[in-house]
């Protein structure tokens, strides 16, 4: 037998609980492994959690689970960077191998359970820490492994994906988008993870480090969220042949490595922009396999449970065998150097509201072309509020940081309103 032990039980700790239990006789049909869980602690054990629980196996006390002697694996869901991290600790310390979908922790504290990972001779985990029900952590461990990765793509907050999704399709606004997204379960009460990008910050950190060897810290991730968007730019986007998506971009160019979370504009032919809803999508480009596209659902109890079960049954499997080398997993210091926003270059998209009288747009684009920048398209449509309309441009390729120049400047000249809004465009592989 191969004993689990199980801190947490929320709705994936649950999910995970119900594929063992209901699946147990399946899995050992497959694996010829009797999986059993034979311990489970959580804070509240008196919810009703719609499932039958065996009362002698429940603990308040975690620590009673990773001291257990028929634990061969614990799976850790609670979340959060700090008890966690001690349960985490904790349990590599008693030798036995963990799972956990804490893609926080992962993120922040990477090195260091890695490290003690490798120490202790145990085996860590973590499918189900990005992209919920895909199985992209295997795809990069283990079937990519004979590819250098070059380019990847991620929408991995399903959240800021319906929220935009919603914008495009039916037209509202930011705030009613984020309103109905909280009132489906989609969202929190504070959205603030999904909807600034730290959520994908943290999923394409896991990324980086196993697609590009490189452990990327959190600062080194250019990070902007989705609640600047509004549906004028959406309206401009498909007018132009583009969806506007959060996209998790990372790429190796000439030895250094690119790694950004930002609303950006990709080509409706791309595969990725017709990832809707809360579903994610990740898009890998190697040397050798070319563009792959992986695609499911990136949340809930069920999914998620299922990437979870995957990762026992593989550490199962092992241990049954005796298989304990440990995958190795980069830690400390990264073999690409960080590419600086400033030296990014890619076309553009700005958006500026401008008071609607000769000349604007002269002295827009002649500021632009003192910061090198290149206009392909441009387009003024419709009137707005007190005389001032929306004068929206494509660039040619330019570099970040003339972009940042320009706009700042542009958005002080006297016949201009608010700040003005831009986006790069995504015009990778397809």
């Amino acid at each position: 037998m191969i004993g689990i032990g199980i801190i947490g039980l929320g709705t994936v700790g649950t999910g995970t609980y119900k594929i063992l239990t209901e699946y147990h006789d399946l899995l050992k049909e497959r694996t010829g492994l009797d999986i059993r869980v034979v311990k489970i602690a959580d804070i509240d054990l008196e919810r009703d959690r719609g499932i039958a629980l065996d009362k002698n196996i429940l603990t308040r006390d975690a620590y009673e689970v990773i001291k257990d002697k028929q634990v061969d694996i614990v799976v850790e869901l609670i979340g959060g960077t700090t008890v966690a991290y001690e349960y985490i600790s904790s349990a590599i310390r008693h030798k036995k191998w963990v799972v956990t979908a804490n893609k926080a922790l992962l993120a922040e504290k990477g090195d260091e359970i890695f490290g003690l990972i490798e120490r202790e001779g145990c085996e860590i985990g973590f499918e189900a820490s990005v992209c919920g029900g895909i199985p992209i952590i295997r795809v990069l461990r283990d079937g990519l492994v004979g590819n250098r990765i070059n380019y990847l793509l991620g929408i991995l907050n399903g959240t800021s994906n319906y929220i935009l999704t919603k914008m495009a399709e039916e037209g509202v606004n930011f705030t009613a988008a984020l309103k109905e997204a909280q009132r489906l379960g989609y969202a929190e009460q504070d959205p603030t993870l999904d909807v600034e990008g730290i959520d994908a910050a943290h999923k394409l950190s896991i990324l980086v480090r196993l697609a590009f060897n490189c452990p990327m810290k959190m600062e080194d991730i250019t990070t902007r969220g989705i609640s600047k968007v509004e549906p004028i730019d959406i309206f401009f986007a498909r007018e132009f042949g583009y969806k506007i998506k959060l996209i998790a971009f990372a790429k190796e160019e000439k030895g250094h490595l690119i790694a950004r979370v930002e609303p950006t504009m990709i080509s409706l032919s791309h595969p990725m922009s017709n990832i809707s809803g809360v579903y994610n999508g990740v898009y890998v480009v190697g040397d050798h396999v070319g563009p792959t596209l992986f695609y499911g659902k990136g949340a809930g109890g069920a999914p998620t449970g299922s990437s979870i079960v995957s990762d026992i049954v593989d550490m199962a499997s092992r241990i049954n065998n005796r298989n304990t080398n440990t995958k190795k997993i980069s830690t400390g210091k990264c073999e690409y150097s960080l590419m600086e926003d400033k030296d990014i270059i890619a076309p553009y998209y700005i958006r500026v509201n401008a008071h609607d009288r000769p000349g604007v747009l002269s002295r827009i684009s002649g500021i632009l072309g003192e910061h090198n920048i290149s206009i392909s398209t441009v387009v003024q449509k419709g009137r707005v509020s007190r005389g001032y309309v929306p004068v929206v441009m494509i660039t040619h390729e330019a570099r970040e940081k003339d972009i940042k120049d320009a706009k700042s400047k542009i958005d002080r000249l006297p016949f201009i309103k608010g700040e003005s809004m831009h986006m790069r465009i995504e015009e990778g592989l397809v």
